[in-house]
């Protein structure tokens, strides 16, 4: 679990409370069958993201996050299903539509940013190109406005002198611009929820930053709802309205970002607060957890977490706890300190 970040926490926006929920995620179950048996890979996933709130999706690699955002934009990888459960987008279900709809739906109403852009950006193709394309396919625009379009979309992401830049190739571009171009992409439809999967990890600290301003300063003009997946609690502190902590495929603890920061409820959040360094403190070593994620086929009975928990009892290693509320915030935790 990555702990560069030192967290300093936003001033969380009330967009998410404003209407109905733009999507809604229930009891959503994930399978992969083997030939050895049916692994679960998210069991019971239940969460909302509001009209132009950004919900971060935090949580060590294996918990289910990246699974869970390829599972909302229908990009779920064979043998990969969806075995129960529903994903609502504006009122209406997405989980059980034709591959078809979906990919009319995917591009023009919910965009992704993957963490490495090249797997984005078509290398035989200048950015101007691609962006001209993607324009066209969602929006009714002619070749002319969708090229102006694209020099907009460049300069509205920081590209410098985009009049030129739209007619280079990606190798052309930097990372940090590279990953610019994408959220351009991703924005060239005008989507109304943006899924951005470790959008900052492939780059140096000081081009996250600037990354993390501009989807913040995006997602805030453009009323553009974000989910952010990410393994960095920092990043999360610093741009995301509310979080849900995934871990072994189900969400163990949800709620405002400065509440579950500043007051986290369950065993496994409160490490991984105390894993990143403050600096308002000296410390010799950081606090970690001991042991690693459950494998798919091993994850243990009753509570995911029991073999990590320094607060385990009989009941957590009989028992699944389900999410309860606390304060503002949501964990599945049979002891939680209140």
């Amino acid at each position: 679990m990555s702990a560069a970040s030192t967290i300093v926490h936003p001033t969380a926006g009330d967009a998410g409370s404003r209407s109905a929920p733009l999507l809604q995620v229930r009891g959503l179950r994930v399978e992969f069958p083997t030939r050895r048996g049916t692994l679960v890979a998210l069991d019971d996933v239940t969460f909302e993201i509001g009209r132009g709130e950004t919900l971060g999706v935090v949580g060590e690699s294996g918990a289910g996050k990246s699974l869970t955002g390829a599972s909302i934009i229908g990009l779920l990888e064979p043998p990969g299903r969806i075995a129960s459960g529903q994903i609502l987008f504006d009122g209406k279900r997405l989980d059980n539509l034709p591959a078809e709809q979906m990919r009319r739906i995917r591009g023009r109403q919910i965009a992704a940013i993957f963490q490495d852009p090249l797997t984005s950006l078509n290398p035989l193709f200048t950015v101007g190109r691609q962006l001209i394309d993607t324009i066209c396919t969602h929006l009714e625009l002619s070749e002319t406005q969708a090229r102006q379009r694209a020099i907009e979309l460049l300069a509205e992401t920081g590209i410098p002198a985009p009049e030129t830049r739209v007619d280079h190739y990606p190798h052309q571009f930097s990372g940090g611009m590279r990953q610019r171009v994408v959220i351009a992409l991703a924005l060239a439809a005008q989507p109304r929820l943006i899924v951005a999967d470790e959008p900052t990890t492939a780059l140096d600290v000081s081009i996250q930053a600037q990354i993390i301003a501009l989807l913040k300063r995006l997602a805030r003009e453009h009323s553009t709802s974000v989910m952010l997946i990410t393994h960095d609690m920092g990043v999360i502190a610093e741009t995301a309205d509310r979080v849900a902590v995934m871990y072994a495929g189900r969400i163990a603890e949800i709620g405002p970002v400065d509440e579950v920061i500043h007051r986290p409820r369950h065993p496994y959040t409160q490490g991984l607060m105390a894993s990143i360094p403050s600096v308002h403190e000296n410390r010799e070593r950081l606090a970690q957890i001991d042991g690693a994620m459950p494998r798919l086929n091993a994850i243990p009975t009753g509570c995911a977490f029991n073999p990590r928990c320094p607060r385990v009892q009989a009941r957590c290693r009989e028992q699944r706890p389900e999410l309860r509320e606390y304060g503002a915030s949501q964990a599945a935790c049979w002891f939680v300190d209140t």
